[in-house]
């Protein structure tokens, strides 16, 4: 049976306000084949204090003397868009995901009868955070940028402690760099991770590219989370380091042949082998004419293809036994 993959199109903030660019990442996720497509839940007052800096990836992508507060101010997503993004999520047979950062913006998902639960890296560490969401007993996505093992350690034990069991839980190994350098992704990490806690694992990707993100479903990821955007040339934080809808789409379709492609481990026999195997295998065959009685010797036989005849594996055994009849050069051995 083949394992399907959980694929998050992470729309986040690349909707930069405006509810019908917002729409049109609904659209390239849905034609992309991803499973869901995931904005960001938050108001900037609850989530940030005024003097907040920027990150540095921030400051070179957006306007440096804007503070991240009203940053974040011109990305929120109303109560009202959230409605009107989930319909148009249904028009297209998708489903709507996304990510609240604070508690009311948790209430407010609820509310909206979301089902999952993203915990984002930056709030691993944030215990009435945690514990909230724990206590609601859904299935949860713990990603973990900027942690320790330790961190993780606490942050499941809360998770479980307030109600939430293991079983619910899938932790992503993220790094939090946008975009993030190959050298710093550090992708057995997640093996790493799945191997502690015994959990569900996958990989929140913020390099460049598909290849990592292709890379970690071979490596076991359950879930694969991607930042995608309209055109990285789009003004705002994110842009940059997303995909554009031609990747996205091709980053899908190269995780669904890899699904497959895996298979269940188990070595054997193919039905296109089955076909191949007497054409590619080889036999033991008469190297010169041999008469009816002569002995078999290394000097008279050799292998040759087809592999319709007896294997070279029982030339041991074929050597020294006496021909039953006449052979001519490149006919097949019988005994």
């Amino acid at each position: 049976m083949t394992h399907h993959t959980l694929i998050i199109a992470e729309a986040g903030v690349n909707h930069n306000g405006d509810l019908a660019l917002a729409k049109q990442l609904i659209d390239a996720a849905a034609e992309a084949g991803a499973d869901l497509v995931k904005f960001q839940t938050f108001s900037a007052s609850r989530q940030v204090t005024r003097s907040a800096k920027k990150a540095d990836y921030q400051t070179q992508t957006t306007d440096k003397a804007e503070s991240q507060h009203d940053m974040l101010r011109r990305l929120e997503l109303s109560e009202q868009m959230h409605h009107e993004l989930i319909a148009h999520c249904a028009t297209r047979n998708l489903g709507f995901f996304s990510t609240g950062f604070d508690i009311d913006s948790i209430d407010m998902l609820l509310r909206l009868h979301q089902q999952h639960f993203k915990i984002p890296s930056g709030e691993i560490t944030n215990l009435p955070y945690l514990r909230h969401i724990g206590k609601l007993g859904k299935s949860v996505i713990l990603s973990t940028g900027m942690a320790t093992l330790g961190d993780i350690d606490a942050a499941i034990d809360v998770l479980e402690y307030a109600g939430t069991p293991r079983a619910k839980i899938t932790v992503l190994h993220c790094t939090t760099e946008y975009p993030t350098p190959m050298a710093e992704v550090n992708l057995r990490a997640m093996q790493s991770i799945q191997s502690a806690f015994g959990v569900a694992v996958g990989y929140s990707d913020h390099t460049q590219g598909v290849e990592v993100a292709i890379a970690a479903v071979a490596m076991g990821a359950t879930v694969i989370e991607k930042h995608f955007t309209l055109d990285r040339t789009l003004p705002g934080p994110d842009h940059q380091a997303s995909l554009e809808p031609a990747q996205l789409k091709a980053m899908v379709t190269a995780i669904r042949n890899i699904e497959v492609a895996l298979g269940d481990g188990i070595k054997r026999l193919t039905p296109s082998e089955a076909r191949n195997k007497p054409v590619a295998r080889k036999s033991i065959v008469a190297s010169q004419p041999i008469m009816a009685g002569e002995r078999f010797t290394p000097q008279n036989l050799t292998t040759k293809r087809p592999g319709t005849g007896i294997t070279p594996m029982r030339w041991d055994e074929v050597m020294g036994r006496f021909a039953t009849q006449d052979f001519g050069t490149d006919e097949l051995i019988k005994l």
